[in-house]
Order: C-alpha cells, then structure tokens, then sequence
C-alpha cells in the first residue's frame, strides 16, 4: 500500500493548528507505515520529520483543483489531506479529506492574516453548505478531529461518505507533569487567537475580580487590540507575550493556576489537552467540543459570564482541589496522543486500499 501524505499546509515558520496536526499525524503514520509527503515550499521540511517528500503546487494556487495530475505521477493507493479543499479532479487514487469544525459557518470572519482575496473566498465559501457538501463527497471518506464535529456532520448532512474521528493530540515537548499540591503562582493561561468568537473579553473582565491573579496571553496580538482590551477592564494584571517559544509557553504554562478559555466555539482545543498534560487544571467554557476533551478534569463556567469564570478559577482554592484537578487532568490528556491517532488514520487508509483493491480484481 502506498501512503501519500498532503503537507501543504504545514507553516514555514512556526506550527498553528492544522499545521501542528499534520506534522504530529505525519510522525507517527510513518513509524507505523512508509509513506511520501507532499510540500509546496521547501521550508515546510523544518518542521516536518525526514521522510520522502514531493514538491507540488501550493494549495492556494489556480492549480489547485486540479493538482491530482501532479500527485497521480506518485501512483499513491491512498491519499490523505489534513484539509477538505485538496483538488480532486482526475484522481486515480483514493482520498480521505479532513474537516477539523464548522466554526465559520457560525462566525464568518476569516483569519486576519490570510491575503484579501483568499479572506473574500473563504466568506463566499462559507455563505451556504453545498460548497462544503461537494468537495466532501468527492473523497472516498472524510476524517475530523472530534465527535462533536462528527455530529454537526451529520447533522447538516455535508457528506454521504463514511465519517472517522482521528483526534489531535499535544507534542510530548512539555516533560512530565508537575507534582505538586497547589499552584505554584496565581496566572492565569490563554493560549489561542483574538479572533471574536475566541471571547477574550470575559477572560479579561474576570481577571479583573480576581486579585493575586495575572491574566498571560501567549499569542501574537495586534497593538489596537491589545490598546483595546487594556481598556476594557484597567484594574486587570494582562501580561502580552505578544508570541512564545514552545519553551517559553511551557515555562508559564507549568507555573500556572490554571489554562483558561471563554471560547463560544471550537473544533478541538489543542491548548486543553496541552495544559492538561502538565497537570495543569483548566478552566473552560461549558461548550460540547470542551466537554469532550475535558471530561470530569476540566472545571466549566458559562462563556459570557466573567463572574462564572471567577466563580470557576476561585473552585480551585478549595482544599485539595487543584491537586485532585490536577491528576484528573493528566490522565484525562492520555486519551490523546499522535500515536493513537496514527494507529486510527492507518486503519482508515487502510480500509480505503481495501476497497480499491478489491475492486480492481472484479475489473
């Protein structure tokens, strides 16, 4: 069985998301199976591991639609993207393409870093199912990342092809969880964007009730928005890290009373499982997809409340529940590892040359 792996959509600098998913997918699918990425930009290969690799169009190219002419010259039996809109017109392999959430469905502001044109598509794209329903129903099968996303799958019926949950996970980067009691410092974590349905408002509003607490936001934030959110609630302690280094997060993270977000939708939550296998309690919004992830560990407040979240963070003074939070926690972030998600991916893949096999015999 030949295994081709779409990595196009790994960064050149540092990971985000879908990034991170690839590359922690594509480690561990390639202790268990050879296989050949894909890339579209030689720097791609600083952050993937040392495997075969092609290069081929960008995804973002004119070519796109129609890049299985390239990726036909490898004679793959299965493909597999980390996202759904890899071209698929004249294919002679089989396909699994990946939805990792609906969330701009319900909120359709694009990503402030994509190019104007890209971010005018991505509204026109999001405006109505049936784009999503015809590029989902040209793969052989569809992964995605949760079962709550497998669930609003079926429930606005995007694809007639079987749905599998290969999870994302947290890079084992972070060393062993911490063992202690209590916390060692008063912050407060959040790791994620600033984009408006990410609710960091409440977070701020809430820290701003809580004394001997320190609000860290770890990502890259623009000055008018920081300006803004100084604003919002002056007695707050924010401390701008304006962009870390995985070490840098895991030093705060490890220090911290616990990792919050008052997010009002997600596809996963990378951060959760990321805190939680520190030890590290969260405190989240009480949103399915942070239910499924979070289980009986996390502590869940309602996400426009900043007086729920201060109610939440406060639950974890009580005598001994940060340590009982904190051992639930590690054992809950177990569930997710990339190596557990490979074995699920290869047994999807494997399911989809199955079928082709078998069907090239009856020709």
């Amino acid at each position: 069985m030949k295994i081709v792996f779409d990595c196009r959509y790994t960064r050149t600098d540092r990971h985000d998301g879908i990034s991170r998913y690839t590359a922690g997918l594509v480690t561990e699918l390639a202790r268990l199976h050879p296989l050949t990425m894909l890339i579209s930009d030689h720097r791609q290969l600083d952050l993937l591991p040392n495997l075969p690799w092609q290069l081929t169009s960008a995804p973002t190219s004119i070519r796109e639609p129609f890049v299985a002419r390239q990726v036909n010259k490898l004679h793959p039996d299965v493909v597999f993207s980390p996202m759904q809109t890899m071209g698929s017109w004249g294919r002679n392999y089989r396909l699994l393409l990946t939805v990792h959430d609906l969330i701009y469905y319900r909120n359709r502001t694009p990503p402030r870093e994509f190019p104007a044109v890209i971010r005018l598509l991505w509204r026109l794209y999001h405006l109505s199912w049936w784009p999503q329903r015809m590029l989902l129903n040209r793969a052989d099968a569809v992964v995605t990342v949760s079962e709550t996303t497998r669930g609003l799958i079926a429930e606005h019926n995007l694809t007639k092809r079987p749905v599998l949950v290969v999870p994302n996970a947290a890079d084992a980067s972070g060393g062993p969880p911490v063992r202690r009691e209590t916390p060692e410092t008063g912050r407060l974590v959040y790791m994620g964007s600033f984009m408006p349905y990410k609710n960091v408002d409440t977070l701020v509003r809430a820290v701003a009730e809580l004394p001997g607490h320190e609000l860290h936001l770890m990502s890259r934030v623009p000055e008018p928005e920081q300006a803004r959110l100084t604003a919002l609630a002056p007695q707050a302690r924010l401390v701008f890290h304006n962009g870390v280094t995985d070490e840098e997060y895991v030093a705060v993270l490890r220090s911290a009373t616990a990792l919050v977000t008052a997010s009002l939708d997600e596809g996963f939550g990378i951060p959760l499982v990321e805190a939680m296998s520190l030890g590290i309690p969260i405190a989240v919004s009480d949103i399915p997809i942070f239910r499924e992830i979070g289980g009986d560990a996390a502590v869940y407040f309602e996400p426009t409340s900043p007086t729920a979240l201060v109610d939440a963070v406060r639950t974890l003074t009580k005598p001994g529940e940060w340590a009982a939070r904190s051992a639930a926690s590690v054992e809950t972030a177990a569930r997710f590892t990339w190596r557990s998600s490979a074995e699920k991916l290869l047994d999807a893949v494997t399911a989809q040359s199955t079928v082709s096999g078998a069907r090239q015999t009856t020709r």
